[in-house]
């Protein structure tokens, strides 16, 4: 056995080997990709298109911009983005093809369709030229990348000088008692809501679990510094369900 063969990581609360990880978030979304916006809506309230239209307000889309999306799935971020930035272009970069097609076939995909392209692709590996995009953006996805170090990396590898990295992902809340509460609703509701709306309970447990294993605000902010970004910085959305994390290529 290779060191490589012997790497594992977390899929939710289990323990795999890391080159199963992409296949198992594959089958994830592929599962849930027809309802994926319908769940998102019933499982944060709406809410979730409130913390999209923040980053929005944060990054300050303008024409003529370029835009990555990756893990962008069904377009929320790239629509929200085109329609603010006349002229501005972007790629929907997902893992899961059906995600894409499920982007595809919205209506705002048609009308924004001359300055929209959708790609399958890996954010450990993403098929771009160095210094391609002034923006990429990544939203609730990131937690489902197998080594996250390396997709901050190419996130910094495809972008041009000067250009802006945006993170819209669950995070943790500073108050253990909201904590606690935030959790029970998480482990109890979710997944039965899950099997309700899409057939599909043991998709969503996993999705809940991936949000315990993913880093708190701090952490992830010096992961990015890492990965070579300057002026890092984050904003908590309803008091930590999740948060915004910004840094700049300089």
């Amino acid at each position: 056995m290779t060191e490589q063969d012997a790497r594992t990581t977390h899929f939710g609360n289990q323990t795999v080997a890391e080159d199963e990880k992409a296949g198992l978030v594959q089958g994830v979304f592929s599962s849930v990709a027809s309802r994926y916006d319908v769940m998102n809506d019933l499982m944060s309230g709406g809410i979730h298109r409130l913390w999209k239209d923040a980053m929005m307000d944060w990054l300050a889309p303008r024409p003529g911009q370029r835009l990555l999306d990756v893990a962008g799935g069904t377009g929320d971020i790239a629509f929200r983005f085109l329609k603010r930035a006349p002229q501005a272009s972007a790629v929907v970069c997902d893992l899961t093809e059906p995600m894409l097609i499920a982007g595809r076939e919205r209506a705002e995909a048609e009308r924004l369709g001359d300055r929209l392209d959708w790609l399958v692709g890996d954010a450990m590996a993403l098929p771009f030229d160095d210094n391609s995009f002034d923006v990429y953006t990544i939203s609730f996805g990131i937690r489902n990348v197998t080594r996250i170090g390396d997709a901050l990396a190419e996130a910094f590898r495809v972008l041009r000088p000067g250009g802006r990295l945006m993170v819209l992902e669950f995070s943790q809340l500073p108050n253990p008692a909201m904590q606690w509460a935030y959790d029970r609703y998480s482990y109890n509701v979710i997944p039965t809501m899950g099997q309700v709306v899409t057939g599909d309970r043991d998709s969503y447990q996993y999705l809940v679990e991936s949000i315990r294993k993913f880093p708190d605000q701090d952490i992830f902010a010096d992961m990015i510094r890492q990965a070579g970004f300057d002026q890092v910085k984050y904003r908590n959305m309803t008091m930590g369900v999740a948060a915004l994390h910004s840094g700049w290529k300089l």
